[in-house]
């Protein structure tokens, strides 16, 4: 049909989306794109919603920050790897911790755990300036909160071993930090859009409940790739707190690394996902 209801004039839309075989999904379900999140929302200042939500996300990043920190301790405390869970058990632990923290989350806050993952979601208008703002200002919190207890706990052993702070390694350049953060970051907050797509959540039944999955495994990917380079960001709540409370001068000379890189990989990847994925811009409001 030509006219006002076409999609894309370009041609982006204009045939319509096969199902994929197999999904259990087959037939057409009604879809409406949401409506953009309003940039100021003033009643959410008065919601228990609102803040129950902040409060999750400090409680998850501290949970996210209290183990993987020390299981990044346990493996440099070994003087071989094969003593230990090694690289494979550090991604495994970032990876399969946030499974477990965006399943139990997402509920209450969406299980952001993240500020890159925050900061690409609002620039896809997904949620609100006020909401972004107080979702990074309590994961920033929880990631200290939880580097602290770490640090309360072996005091010694958590400066001896370098507190889990991100570090561009020996034999990396400053750009090599920088660009192992925005990929790594571009393909965590990628596979978030695409993982809670409310297109895909619509024609898909199964994808809500998987959605923490394939975030998950993403993280774990990333760290696979990118230990060896920087120690794997990707957070900067993350990078902040083991900084903070590691508070060493070299844990400081490359910390912008990890806040430009995934703020830059959540940027491109919320720009992908709405501009070439999804095409937003191009689509009729009528």
């Amino acid at each position: 049909m030509e006219g006002k209801e076409e999609d894309v004039k370009l041609g982006a839309n204009k045939f319509p989306e096969r199902q994929p075989i197999g999904t259990s999904a087959q037939t057409h379900k009604d879809y409406k794109e949401p409506p953009p999140a309003p940039l100021f929302e003033p009643g959410e200042l008065t919601s228990w919603s609102f803040y129950r939500a902040g409060i999750a996300e400090f409680v998850a990043t501290f949970l996210f920050l209290y183990i993987t920190i020390l299981t990044v301790m346990g493996v440099k405390r070994t003087t071989s790897k094969c003593a230990s869970v090694g690289i494979q058990g550090i991604a495994w632990a970032f990876g399969g911790t946030i499974f477990a923290l965006v399943y139990s989350t997402a509920g209450i806050s969406g299980g952001h755990i993240n500020p890159a993952v925050t900061f690409g979601l609002f620039l896809a208008r997904k949620l609100s300036l006020t909401r972004a703002v107080f979702y990074i200002v309590m994961q920033t919190l929880g990631a200290i909160a939880g580097a602290g207890v770490v640090k309360g706990f072996q005091k010694n052993q958590y400066e001896l071993l370098g507190g889990g702070a991100n570090l561009v390694n020996h034999g990396y350049t400053k750009g090599d930090g920088l660009g192992a953060e925005i990929v790594g970051t571009f393909v965590l907050v990628y596979t978030v859009f695409s993982a809670t797509d409310a297109k895909r959540n619509a024609r898909d039944s199964h994808v809500p409940i998987l959605a923490p999955l394939p975030i998950g495994f993403a993280v774990f990917l990333v760290h696979l790739a990118t230990i060896p380079i920087t120690g794997t960001g990707i957070n900067p709540a993350r990078s902040l707190g083991a900084a903070i409370v590691y508070n060493k001068e070299h844990a400081w000379d490359d910390h912008w690394i990890f806040w430009v890189g995934p703020f830059i990989g959540a940027a491109l990847a919320a720009i992908y996902h709405q501009i070439v994925i999804r095409a937003i811009p191009f689509k009729s409001r009528s």
